[in-house]
């Protein structure tokens, strides 16, 4: 084979992975937007709860921990079971909260759209550093 076309197919190939790579990372401004849904019940900027939780610092938090907040004794168990916030987890639980969590106290019924979800995560993400 051409020492060109092999050059040429895998230069092709290695130009395409940041373009995958890129789409998994998500958009922290558009995020931003999707948030919205959840401020009404949630904070992230800060370490306050509101009907909700702060979502501040989220990544690596055992679930049904965050103090001053009155969990769901399904999310307490979920906790105390070992479901710790990371992205997959999280991903799964804004799908479907209430499969994710069954008996969760919160209302809000998920996210369908993978991209806001992704985005969402990038989001929040800048908050838990």
């Amino acid at each position: 084979m051409d020492y060109r076309i092999v050059l040429l197919i895998a230069t092709s190939v290695i130009a395409l992975f940041p373009a995958a790579s890129g789409a998994q990372e998500g958009d922290a401004t558009a995020g931003a937007v999707v948030f919205k849904k959840c401020a009404v019940c949630h904070v992230v900027e800060s370490d306050t709860n509101k009907v909700g939780p702060s979502l501040n610092k989220l990544f690596g938090r055992k679930a049904g921990t965050h103090p001053d907040f009155a969990y769901s004794a399904a999310m307490k168990a979920a906790g105390e079971g070992g479901l710790v916030w990371d992205e997959t987890v999280l991903r799964d639980y804004l799908h479907n909260p209430k499969a994710k969590v069954k008996g969760t106290k919160m209302a809000f019924v998920g996210l369908k759209d993978d991209q806001e979800i992704t985005d969402l995560i990038a989001y929040l993400k800048q908050y838990s550093q």
